[in-house]
């Protein structure tokens, strides 16, 4: 999962350090991630991985990090499977 999330926040991140420079556990946002960016990350996230985020994971947090996002992304799918 987290290649795939590497992947969009290369492509949708818009950092300006390349995406193998940062830790899975590095500040995004330090790391040059805007708020438009994580919309465009959010969207791609939710294509790729069919999932929909819930109003209460919207939020910087969830997207503070790859590994951040790698557990949002855990928690979206489990939820879908106690539904």
């Amino acid at each position: 999962m987290n290649k795939t999330i590497r992947d969009l926040v290369a492509k949708f991140g818009k950092l300006p350090a390349s995406i193998d420079q940062i830790a899975d556990d590095a500040d995004l946002y330090a790391a040059g991630l805007t708020s438009f960016a994580s919309v465009q990350l959010m969207l791609g996230i939710e294509e790729a991985f069919d999932i929909e985020f819930p109003d209460n994971l919207l939020n910087r947090k969830s997207f503070a990090s790859i590994s951040a996002i790698a557990k949002t992304v855990d928690i979206i799918q489990d939820s879908r499977k106690v539904a």
